[in-house]
């Protein structure tokens, strides 16, 4: 297929403020909590708004190398623990059902052409997985309408070589869901990242929801979408995101605390002002911007997180995201 550039990032409308990178930057304040995380001691357990999802938990795990099989354990809402062994096939996603552990074998298996959908359940883990190039309209994960859910040290891609639209989101979380972490994933060589919260008209079901943390993930070659939330209260911290055009997007009234992150050869950092019709709210602090720009045409209310964290200072975080996040760390 003919490679096709990449589109052109929607354009700010100018009559909206626009803070430079040195002007974020005399926003910048240290953390609070500065105490370094392991990358090499992987959470037994999530930190956030994810917080108390279990999954399967000490249910006796089932180990599947099918797509057949895999449908099979996943099903129903019974505590399970299911063990991807290989690189599974598919085409569209797989329905996971509540109570459930997903957990690939190694640093190699997963799903490809495909993903795994999320849907009006709760309580769910999904650990370890290589996840690759989900063809449109499938998303490698579609968390939709769910509650209590732990994205953690799995691994997901797709390429560039295609139009933007060939693939859909590698993770996009929806429909007034709750309650989600995502952690020390990767996330690579993508058009559109991670989108929560799918419309602009979707209010009455997303409003006093979409609470949602990313740490210590690596976005690497990811255009766009690292996240692009709509009306919920998001937590960027630790998170490491190179060859980015515009990474954190903020949009219809979301609150999102960016922290400690580090930028690198990324356009624009973050942005309220894109894109929507209503713009979003940001807080930046102790980030490295690494020379990109940030437009925050709001300064947002969330200062806080409700939860206990430790956030690393940016200096630490490249190495620490570097070793520790993707498959095979667990």
């Amino acid at each position: 297929m003919r490679t096709l550039p990449p589109p052109l990032p929607p354009r700010a409308r100018p009559r909206r403020l626009v803070v430079s990178a040195v002007a974020a930057a005399a926003l910048a304040v240290t953390t609070a909590a500065v105490l370094p995380q392991s990358a090499g001691a992987a959470e037994t357990s999530p930190i956030g708004f994810g917080a108390g999802t279990t999954g399967g938990g000490g249910a006796s795990a089932v180990t599947v190398s099918t797509l057949a099989a895999f449908k099979t354990a996943v099903t129903g809402n019974t505590a399970k623990v299911v063990r991807v062994s290989g690189l599974i096939s598919l085409t569209g996603q797989v329905d996971v059902g509540s109570n459930t552990t997903v957990l690939g074998v190694g640093s190699s298996s997963g799903f490809t052409g495909g993903g795994l959908r999320l849907k009006e359940v709760t309580n769910v883990v999904i650990r370890n997985l290589n996840i690759s190039k989900p063809v449109a309209p499938s998303d490698g994960v579609t968390v939709q309408k769910s509650t209590k859910v732990w994205i953690d040290h799995n691994s997901f891609s797709a390429d560039r070589d295609h139009d933007k639209d060939y693939y859909d989101g590698l993770l996009d979380i929806n429909h007034g869901s709750d309650n989600v972490t995502v952690s020390w994933n990767t996330f690579k060589d993508h058009f559109k990242g991670s989108l929560a919260g799918h419309s602009d008209n979707n209010a009455s079901e997303d409003t006093g929801h979409l609470k949602i943390t990313y740490h210590h993930n690596h976005f690497s070659n990811v255009y766009s979408r690292i996240p692009s939330l709509r009306f919920g209260t998001g937590h960027f911290y630790d998170n490491y995101v190179e060859g980015a055009d515009t990474a954190v997007h903020s949009r219809m009234g979301a609150q999102m605390l960016v922290e400690n992150n580090v930028f690198r050869t990324t356009k624009i950092a973050v942005t309220t002002n894109r894109s929507s019709d209503v713009d979003g709210y940001a807080n930046l602090r102790g980030n490295d911007l690494g020379g990109a720009a940030t437009e925050v045409s709001q300064v947002g209310t969330f200062t806080s997180a409700p939860y206990s964290y430790s956030a690393e200072p940016a200096s630490s975080v490249v190495a620490s995201v570097t070793s520790g996040a993707g498959t095979g760390k667990l």
